[in-house]
């Protein structure tokens, strides 16, 4: 997310505490945090793929294939 859309949804934030936002500003703050919100979790998501972790015996296993054997418990 670029830092001006970072900045409109503090400004929006601020107005709403202070004045409250119209209908129009609201559906705007709306769609700013879903973008926000999903690049968020796109960003973890790559983080942790990328993420191994490590046994007790020593053994390194990386985090996605704990979530492949999730559905076969």
């Amino acid at each position: 997310m670029d830092k001006a859309s970072i900045k409109r949804i503090n400004e929006l934030a601020k107005k709403k505490k202070t004045s409250g936002l119209t209908e129009e500003e609201l559906s705007e703050q709306k769609a700013l945090y879903k973008v926000y919100i999903d690049e968020m979790k796109s960003s973890l998501r790559a983080q942790l793929e990328n993420t191994d972790a490590i046994t007790p015996d020593g053994k390194v296993t990386p985090l996605s294939s704990f979530r492949k054997n999730k559905g076969n418990k």
